[in-house]
């Protein structure tokens, strides 16, 4: 039974989430510059049994693309080419961020630690992995 990845993709930074194998929790793995995303990945997937990487699809509020999604696009038909066998699903991402803020704020993290855009990554992408496991629920 593999487990589900989501990615947060940013232009300079990808925050990376992992579920648990039942597939009940998501957990922060790591935020990685986005520039070694693909070795990143080639190294967990070569270790770890995934069977389905969820990507953030980033929304505005009129339901429309943000501009990330001219790098996400290429982004993900690279990752079709090079894992044809993976399942790929896009999930909305829109407010992750400020949920991720406001997680930390009621997590007890300080000012510093909030500012930290490196966890902010980790934690969206944890929460795009989370809504998308409660999605498949209903």
């Amino acid at each position: 039974m593999g487990r589900l990845l989501a990615i947060d993709y940013g232009t300079k930074r990808t925050g990376i989430a992992v579920s648990d194998s039942l597939k009940i929790i998501a957990n922060g793995l790591t935020t990685v510059p986005t520039h070694t995303l693909f070795d990143f990945l080639k190294s967990y997937l070569e270790k770890e049994d995934v069977e389905c990487i969820v990507v953030g699809l980033p929304k505005q509020m009129n339901n429309e693309y943000s501009d990330n999604m001219k790098n996400i696009r290429p982004f993900v038909k690279k990752l079709k080419t090079d894992y044809p066998d993976m399942k790929i699903k896009y999930y909305d991402e829109r407010f992750t961020s400020s949920i991720a803020q406001q997680a930390m704020i009621d997590g007890g993290l300080k000012k510093k630690d909030r500012q930290n855009k490196t966890l902010v990554d980790e934690i969206s992408a944890v929460i795009i992995l989370q809504d998308y496991m409660e999605s498949l629920r209903f």
